[in-house]
């Protein structure tokens, strides 16, 4: 922090509050699914609630191409290793969307990165797609930029995505 902030400090309450119940909301992957609606668009969002629409895009090496990835099923298998890693969701399939930003031509395609990962173990012997995601790198339905290609791998081993 810079010197100019120390006067921002926070100062500490003397009072103490006679009891606090902390509730954490139940971990649902089909809630991490839902968008929000037509009708809730022009209404005021909370700042926890928004996000900023740079961090769901993912660029290519040349900066040509933007890429998208909205999540369109998970599965309901509960993660290993919850204390460790938190909570997470298996995505199965994925709807990219590409957008060439000098022509603005618009590609979408819809993917089950089970069975692309299945394809490639069969034909490859490997597979490097690791598809549990942090419940928390999931926006409105799209997944974080820095976390889409640990999901579109295989895909693009198998030259099913050029990006």
């Amino acid at each position: 922090m810079s010197e100019n902030n120390s006067e921002n400090k926070f100062t500490e309450s003397t009072t103490e509050p006679e009891s606090i119940e902390v509730s954490t909301p139940e971990f649902r992957p089909e809630s991490l699914l839902e968008t929000v609606s037509d009708a809730e668009v022009n209404s005021r969002i909370s700042f926890e609630e928004f996000t900023d629409e740079r961090t769901l895009i993912s660029h290519d090496a040349f900066g040509n191409k933007q890429m998208k990835i909205k999540v369109l099923e998970v599965s309901d298998e509960n993660p290993p290793v919850k204390w460790k890693f938190g909570d997470r969701v298996k995505v199965t399939k994925i709807l990219v969307t590409i957008k060439h930003l000098t022509t603005q031509q618009v590609e979408e395609g819809e993917f089950d990165i089970e069975a692309i990962e299945r394809e490639l173990a069969e034909k490859r012997h490997y597979t490097s797609t690791n598809r549990w995601i942090p419940a928390t790198d999931i926006k409105n339905g799209y997944v974080v930029g820095s976390k889409h290609t640990r999901l579109i791998s295989d895909a693009s081993a198998l030259d099913y995505i050029i990006f």
